[in-house]
């Protein structure tokens, strides 16, 4: 379990195919990864394989590459990272699971005074679970739905970055066209499962 505060982003220095499927090697800022640990990358829950000061390698499975923009990863890119959550931290962001709902297209990103306004385009199955003020975790980073622009039948999530998210994120990066992970808030996934018999019943 992870809580979307991005600790430390790093840069992919070696791609290459395996017996575990595509491995990457990361360069970090962390000296104490133990291999078989989980870590978020850009928000996908992954195993570090093999670690040493500076550095761990990890694996994406075909289905992983399927479901996330992971397969485009490469020499040079930059991800956010945050180590699983241990009995005791502050839950300074919200209950993250690592586990991408689907990837979503930037429309528009717009400065306003002091902060950065950013439309995200997401599957329309994700948006019952997309409430004004609610959580999103969005390339591993806990933010806030700040409007859902359009109405009935629109897909756009609009989000406000603040400033301290733009620097110490790769989410200052953000331009239309591009591709990010959407992870919905777990509480909004178990209601909606809960209430779904009752509500298709009260349908008949």
């Amino acid at each position: 379990m992870f809580t979307g505060l991005i600790t430390d982003t790093g840069t992919i220095d070696r791609v290459r195919a395996t017996d575990a499927g595509r491995e990457f090697r990361v360069q970090c800022g962390y000296a104490d990864l133990a291999a078989g640990e989980s870590i978020a990358c850009n928000g996908a829950c992954l195993t570090v394989r093999e670690c040493g000061p500076g550095w761990f390698t990890v694996a994406a499975v075909v289905t992983t590459l399927d479901r996330t923009t992971i397969a485009h990863w490469a020499e040079g890119t930059r991800i956010n990272l945050e180590r699983a959550l241990a009995v005791g931290d502050r839950l300074g962001g919200h209950i993250v699971q690592g586990h991408v709902d689907g990837v979503g297209r930037i429309t528009a990103v717009t400065r306003r005074d002091d902060a950065v306004v950013v439309d995200v385009e997401v599957a329309a199955d994700l948006m019952p679970l997309m409430v004004p003020h609610g959580s999103i975790t969005i390339d591993g980073v806990s933010l806030t739905v700040n409007a859902l622009p359009g109405g009935a039948g629109a897909r756009t999530v609009q989000l406000s970055l603040i400033e301290y998210t733009l620097r110490h994120t790769t989410l200052g990066a953000l331009a239309p066209g591009g591709l990010v992970h959407v992870e919905a808030d777990v509480v909004g996934k178990f209601v909606q499962r809960l209430a779904a018999p009752h509500l298709a019943a009260a349908a008949e």
